[in-house]
């Protein structure tokens, strides 16, 4: 055995033996002080061993990647390689999630008394939209008049208007909102895709795309929200992407900016993918000509929303209130800012844990100053996957992500996936992937 792949075995061993101690830790502390609130530490969920409809699937979708991913990825045409990428992932997330059946992994998921779809059914708070909009921060804390169930007051109100106006256009109810979350979520892998393409070229994206297609995150992207959210925040990075490599950089910055624009007001935390964008900056090779498309992008959306009566700012002060008028005052930040790195590496699984081990070594031994050349690929990818580890850590350091992360942190999870560009041996670390999904699927019932 080499000394690199003794090292990789070496990463995700620890990895595991993390897992194992926030599991160990977590379960004694909720048993004495019930101050977690989640049933299965470090996980949202509880040990419910079963099987569904999407058992077949799944391992049937499993098997062929494995088995066929890594020389499909290599020889299909590019845009065949984005359109196979996207239905396997689709297919992928389909049939984890309908493991736990139709009703229970897909079309109630988004009804529950937490979540977005409260606020359409049985009575649509959201039928005049512009008031609901001026009375949006009225009903953040818990104890306001009507308080706003936890995910509408935990987000910006472009989240919950992203299902109101499905129900505008017939598309309403639990099923079609878990439908949408799946499919645009599964867009987030080609988003993905064309980043790395565009700023490390088409040789790392193909042997990424068998990993981000086998994630285990799609555990979580199916069915939660902030599947939705990943796919919105990895799109605006790759349009930034495609902008700064001088790809129609005017349109390409525009369309950046927008989707910037509106990742902000979907979900709080997600402002930290500034760190991404500055590291694709940073790696591009034509920074400035795009950057005013990107910024006359961007300030649509935060400027529609305070025009519509909606402030930003007002609402963040408050939810951190909210947030520790609830489970987020009682959860220990002592356990929790390192278990939340456990629940990550479940998320991504061991071949990330390994090819993040790769990725920091390559910086250190080679340079910030050679990583930026485009004639070092693999650095420069090292470089982006560390900038996506930062925003990470970021969000872990601030104290608003105790618990649940295995959904809050899809968004980022999925710019760590890349970094199994570095392995070697890619069918069996793809089977360790595909292994631990199943295994968390049907072993556990997880919250989303």
């Amino acid at each position: 055995m080499n000394r690199d792949l003794l090292r990789d075995l070496s990463a995700a061993l620890a990895a595991a033996l993390l897992v194992t101690t926030a599991a160990v830790i977590g379960t004694v502390l909720e048993h004495r002080y019930r101050n977690l609130h989640v049933s299965w530490p470090p996980l949202y969920g509880h040990w419910e061993p079963h099987v569904g409809s999407g058992t077949p699937a799944a391992i049937a979708v499993a098997l062929a990647v494995v088995a066929y991913g890594p020389l499909l990825a290599a020889r299909l045409p590019w845009r065949a390689l984005l359109c196979t990428a996207w239905g396997t992932a689709t297919a992928w997330t389909f049939s984890l999630a309908l493991v736990d059946g139709w009703q229970r992994g897909i079309a109630r998921r988004l009804t529950t008394k937490y979540e977005y779809l409260q606020v359409i059914d049985p009575v649509n708070r959201f039928h005049d939209i512009p008031a609901a909009l001026q009375d949006f921060t009225h009903h953040i804390l818990i104890h306001s008049p009507d308080a706003w169930p936890a995910h509408v007051a935990g987000h910006p109100p472009a989240a919950t208007l992203t299902f109101v106006l499905l129900d505008r256009i017939g598309l309403g109810g639990g099923a079609w909102a878990g439908v949408w979350c799946i499919t645009v979520g599964a867009t987030a892998a080609v988003a993905v895709l064309v980043t790395v393409r565009a700023l490390s070229g088409e040789a790392l994206a193909r042997r990424a795309a068998p990993f981000l297609v086998l994630a285990p995150a799609a555990v979580w992207m199916g069915t939660s929200a902030d599947g939705y959210f990943a796919a919105v925040a990895a799109w605006a990075i790759a349009f930034l992407a495609l902008a700064v490599t001088g790809h129609r950089p005017r349109s390409t910055g525009l369309a950046s900016g927008l989707l910037f624009g509106l990742t902000a007001y979907l979900s709080y935390g997600l402002t930290l993918f500034a760190v991404i964008a500055a590291g694709v900056l940073l790696l591009g090779s034509r920074r400035l000509r795009p950057l005013p498309y990107v910024l006359a992008g961007f300030v649509v959306v935060p400027s529609a929303f305070p025009f519509a009566g909606f402030n930003w700012w007002e609402a963040y002060h408050l939810l951190v209130t909210r947030y520790y008028q609830g489970a987020g005052g009682v959860r220990p930040y002592g356990y929790w800012v390192w278990a939340n790195l456990a629940c990550t590496a479940l998320v991504v699984g061991p071949a990330t844990v390994a090819g993040l081990r790769r990725a920091g070594a390559a910086p250190l031994r080679q340079g910030i100053r050679t990583c930026l050349r485009r004639s070092a690929p693999g650095p420069r990818l090292a470089l982006l996957v560390l900038a996506a580890l930062l925003a990470l850590l970021a969000a872990d350091l601030s104290g608003m992500s105790k618990a649940e992360t295995e959904r809050i942190w899809l968004p980022f999870a999925m710019w760590l996936l890349p970094a199994c560009t570095f392995l070697t041996r890619p069918r069996a670390w793809l089977t360790a992937q595909a292994t631990l999904a199943l295994l968390l699927n049907h072993l556990l019932l997880t919250g989303w």
